[in-house]
């Protein structure tokens, strides 16, 4: 990545098939993934499974079941056993990464936005998965 650039961070909750169900305010792009799961206060009413990445270590709500990838200990390796968890837990993962992938076609998303108008950068992020949430409707 180029230096300078204003980067930009939203959270976003999908289920597994790639809707997208929960779209935070917009971020800088410096703050943790988990600072802003802290700051949203994200509650659960029902039970849910989380398929986390590793950015999201300490983060444990109530009425939820984290599914997480393992950590290599240092200087030492991961088992088999703890390989294969991994690796069912990235197929499961790849499908919230494609959800967000789909937000993400559209250019304004991913390219600098350079309007510093108030909730614009929100508002632009709301549509693009408003966008990919009809895709995924009626296509």
């Amino acid at each position: 990545m180029e230096k300078k650039h204003h980067t930009i961070k939203n959270l976003i909750v999908s289920s597994l098939n790639n809707r997208i169900l929960y779209l935070s305010p917009t971020y800088q792009g410096n703050v943790h993934d988990k600072s802003i799961c802290d700051e949203e206060g994200l509650n659960f009413s029902k039970n849910v499974i989380l398929w986390l990445d590793n950015g999201f270590e300490g983060y444990n709500p109530q009425k939820a079941i984290i599914n997480r990838p393992k950590k290599k200990p240092r200087k030492k390796e991961l088992t088999d056993e703890e390989k294969k968890q991994n690796q069912l837990i990235s197929r499961v993962r790849v499908k919230v990464e494609h959800a967000i992938g789909q937000c993400k076609v559209f250019k304004i998303v991913k390219d600098e936005i350079r309007v510093f108008k108030d909730d614009f950068r929100d508002l632009a992020m709301l549509l693009a998965c408003s966008l990919a949430n009809f895709k995924i409707k009626y296509a």
